[in-house]
């Protein structure tokens, strides 16, 4: 039986405010069997080399169509909306601020 891949967009990154590289979907599979501690150097490892694999599309559509046109047993994960709030350096000084502003 085929992998299960899972068809989703990429999260952004903490460190990241904007709405950049997340208009993409990917596919990855789920992984194939447990990691195991290699005995010799301790590492993390498995034999499994499709949790290596990565595809990027440019559309949900692209991304299913690959995953039926290749028998790939897939499932979607919808993104969840992305609520920027806008911020102001006046509101630092704002009056009626609930904390201090400390400097």
């Amino acid at each position: 039986m085929p992998q299960l891949a899972r068809i989703f967009v990429m999260t952004r990154s903490h460190m990241q405010s904007g709405r950049g590289r997340s208009q993409g979907w990917t596919l990855a599979y789920e992984p194939g069997e447990r990691q195991r501690l290699d005995p010799l150097m301790g590492w993390a490892g498995s034999g499994d080399t499709n949790a290596q694999v990565s595809l990027n599309f440019d559309s949900k559509e692209d991304a299913i169509a690959y995953a039926e046109a290749n028998g790939i047993p897939y499932e979607v994960e919808e993104p969840k909306p992305v609520r920027i709030k806008a911020k102001v350096y006046a509101d630092n000084f704002r009056f009626g601020r609930p904390e201090n502003w400390t400097h």
